[in-house]
């Protein structure tokens, strides 16, 4: 069986840890009454790595674990075993990484089959390669975006800083988003009209000099978006978090996304509204070219030359 999906790299042979094993990737079977699939009742990050080193892994397992802490789940082994295995699984796949570019890092834990309260969790960690023909493009174009109207989850029914599986608000954000555009991506709001993020980013603006992004109350914590705020401040750029509703994103001067793959996603429109000129920012081209400098990797060559884009 070869995997490929919208990837260029067939995975199917990665070797990917499973409840303790080492197995090819096409091997991984879920029993169909586990609750991660029957319930979404699931644990899960994605991290990557630059020229093949993980990049701010322990980030990526801390919010794991808290997350793990949160829901009551328990892995059987320490945020360090997962960590080293995280580690391990690259190696093993080394062979690979001329072909793939780089890779996607996917540890999950559900909870397993049984009762709620009498389980043994399901502990995965594979490796793909990373998807550059899903984002290389809007390096140059930027992407297309829609406010949806279903909304993110309300911190009453589950803090959102928990990365787990039960993602139907995202889907049904997606269809709205691609209803306007085969392309396009979806902003959240909460209940009281405030962006919160994408799904599966978070979303950043840009207005006189300054950098916008949501608060943390209501949106994932990212890794990626802390990144960016790291990297902002210590090339000068004033970075301020504060409730933002639709019309600071329609009147903004730049928008990008930021996410563990791409890591910074320029946005050309929102609701058909032309964002700038419709074309990646300044500051959007100086937080790329800072957060290259800081992993090692051309950010947006290497994607580019990747899906032959760039020669």
């Amino acid at each position: 069986m070869c995997i490929r999906d919208s990837y260029k790299v067939d995975y199917s042979n990665f070797e990917t840890y499973f409840n303790g094993d080492w197995i090819p990737y096409r091997e991984v079977m879920i029993n169909p009454e586990d609750r991660g699939f029957t319930l979404a009742d699931v644990v899960f990050d994605i991290g990557r790595t630059f020229n093949g080193k993980p990049f701010a892994l322990d980030h990526h397992i801390d919010r794991m674990y808290r997350s793990l802490q949160y829901v009551r789940i328990d892995p059987g082994m320490t945020s360090e075993d997962m960590t080293s295995i995280c580690e391990e699984a690259v190696q093993r796949n080394h062979k690979y990484l001329e072909e793939a570019g780089d890779f996607t890092i996917h540890p999950w834990v559900t909870r397993g089959v049984g009762a709620v309260n009498d389980s043994i969790p399901t502990v995965c960690i594979s490796i793909k390669p990373v998807n550059f023909a899903a984002f290389a493009n809007a390096y140059v174009d930027g992407v297309k975006a829609v406010i949806a109207k279903t909304r993110s989850y309300s911190t009453d029914m589950m803090d959102p800083k928990v990365k787990h599986h039960n993602r139907m608000n995202f889907v049904l954000a997606e269809l709205e988003a691609k209803d306007v555009d085969p392309k396009a991506l979806p902003v959240l709001m909460d209940g009281n009209g405030n962006l919160t993020e994408g799904s599966g980013y978070n979303v950043f603006l840009v207005k006189d000099g300054v950098l916008k992004t949501p608060k943390g109350t209501s949106i994932l914590w990212g890794v990626s978006r802390r990144t960016v705020m790291e990297v902002a401040n210590n090339i000068g750029i004033q970075v301020v978090e504060e409730d933002l509703q639709p019309y600071d994103i329609y009147t903004a001067d730049e928008v990008f996304f930021t996410r563990t793959s791409p890591r910074i996603t320029p946005v050309n429109s929102i609701d058909n509204r032309l964002i700038g000129d419709g074309k990646p920012g300044p500051m959007t081209k100086q937080l790329l070219a800072a957060h290259s400098e800081r992993v090692g990797v051309d950010i947006v060559d290497q994607a580019l030359h990747h899906t032959g884009l760039k020669s």
